[in-house]
């Protein structure tokens, strides 16, 4: 019988995200507690040991490996298997994959499992091989990607007349390296400084938001490091801190906006805010100024400004106008 309450399908990898984003690269085999996928490891290896695949690889050459997809529920799962390309997230940086529905351009394009479809057992695993070739053209550095497991159930989530159903997904990474100059290079582009502060000085606390874009245009995988440093008027440090909402790792030609929440932050001052990128043999500066003038009298300021400006403009309008160069009128009476 058919069911009368519509479904809306999203094809995006939540279970992916989940996974993915959160794990660093230290951390065991992606799982989300109902099956997890992993690189194949030898028979006398702990499975799940090796949780992530590092691939070196020259253009125009080709290897292959195995994926391990295990079921840890009591019932069959049946998955899509494919290769994804890696990004970093415009919400926090954050390591994702592609859908199987965007385009893939680099190792997600690459990679070719030998099957595409599996039905896993009950608390068992099946291992399939797959191949990866680099195209002879490709360029040289990081190439990273995911090997992806998708359930093909689509669950039904949110209640309402019209549900959403989901597809889940477990992805284990592909750090790829094609050999050739590496380039690493690290930017740090469009630092601005947005201030809060009380009408009546001392009435309240001030804050300001430091946002800036880390952008990676290297061609290889970074580990960044942001530090903030600000100063006031005569060289005065206000603040010195490292950054803590920095993504573990910034993939090649990638770049992700990010704030930073600076609370207490002077509400009469001059001076300005520097912020330090660091990865392994790059450095990179950026500053922005400001001026901390408390509301009221900011106010007041250009309160008298503008009286002023109408006070001048006044008094030039009673001014006599004389032409320039012409005798005042009793030199042209004749003695």
């Amino acid at each position: 019988m058919r069911s009368s309450k519509p479904y809306l399908v999203l094809s995006a990898l939540l279970s992916a995200f989940l996974v993915l984003l959160g794990a660093p690269p230290q951390a065991a085999a992606a799982e989300n507690g109902e099956w997890a996928v992993y690189p194949a490891t030898p028979a006398a290896a702990k499975p799940g040991s090796r949780p992530y695949f590092y691939l070196s690889l020259d253009p125009g050459t080709s290897l292959t490996d195995r994926v391990t997809v295990t079921n840890k529920t009591a019932a069959p799962l049946s998955f899509r298997l494919y290769g994804a390309d890696a990004y970093n997230t415009d919400r926090d940086g954050g390591f994702a994959i592609r859908t199987r529905a965007e385009k893939q351009t680099g190792a997600g394009a690459w990679i070719k499992v030998e099957r595409t479809r599996i039905t896993v057992p009950p608390r068992s695993a099946v291992t399939v091989p797959f191949t990866l070739t680099v195209p002879a053209d490709a360029d040289p550095g990081d190439h990273p990607g995911a090997l992806v497991a998708l359930d093909e159930r689509i669950s039904p989530s949110g209640p309402g007349s019209v549900a959403v159903g989901v597809q889940r997904a477990v992805g284990a990474r592909v750090y790829l390296r094609v050999n050739g100059p590496t380039v690493p290079a690290l930017g740090l582009e469009d630092v601005t400084l947005e201030q809060d502060r009380p009408l009546v000085p001392g009435t309240g606390e001030s804050g300001a938001v430091v946002s800036y874009t880390l952008h990676n245009r290297g061609n290889v995988t970074l580990n960044p490091k942001v530090a903030l440093r600000a100063e006031g008027l005569f060289g005065r440090t206000l603040l010195a801190r490292d950054l803590a909402h920095v993504p573990s790792e910034l993939l090649p030609r990638q770049k992700i906006r990010l704030t930073e929440r600076w609370n207490g932050s002077p509400q009469l001052d001059w001076g300005d805010v520097t912020l330090t990128a660091t990865a392994k043999d790059v450095r990179e500066t950026a500053e922005v100024s400001f001026l901390a003038v408390p509301w009221l009298a900011a106010t007041v300021l250009l309160a008298g400004g503008a009286g002023g400006v109408v006070a001048l403009r006044a008094r030039r309008r009673r001014a006599p106008a004389d032409e320039p160069g012409e005798a005042p009128a009793e030199q042209l009476v004749d003695a």
